[in-house]
């Protein structure tokens, strides 16, 4: 079983940048593919981002493309999501999710991850 802890979420004007943190507990990191999905209020849960075991493949959601950008430190037990130039429409409640090693590179829905963080808000001021 992964635990796993968002950070780094807040308010930011249009234009700005943040860095999302997620934390793993688990002793074997490495042996999972991770991601980050968002949902903002009466919407469903979207996939933002993906970062396979190794961090040697990355797959992003057109919407976030070019200004969004993930990374993992397996020495860390940490993933990353580097956001630039926000929009008011990446307003959301961003989650991190982990995925059992069951295919080569990460999948992109929702329910085929197998862990989720708490999530963090993120705001996006116009």
């Amino acid at each position: 079983q992964v635990q796993l802890v968002e950070s780094g979420g807040g308010l930011v004007q249009a234009g700005g940048s943040l860095r999302l943190s997620c934390a793993a507990s688990v002793r074997t990191f490495s042996s999972y593919h991770m991601g980050w999905f968002r949902q903002a209020p009466g919407k469903e849960r979207a996939f933002v981002a993906a970062i396979s075991w190794s961090g040697g493949r990355t797959y992003y959601g057109d919407s976030v493309k070019g200004r969004f950008f993930i990374s993992r430190d397996n020495a860390k037990n940490t993933m990353y999501l580097q956001m630039n130039s926000l929009k008011p429409e990446d307003t959301a409640v961003y989650y991190c999710a982990a995925q059992v090693f069951r295919f080569s590179t990460p999948t992109q829905r929702a329910d085929e991850f197998d862990n989720w963080g708490q999530g963090t808000q993120v705001t996006v001021s116009s």
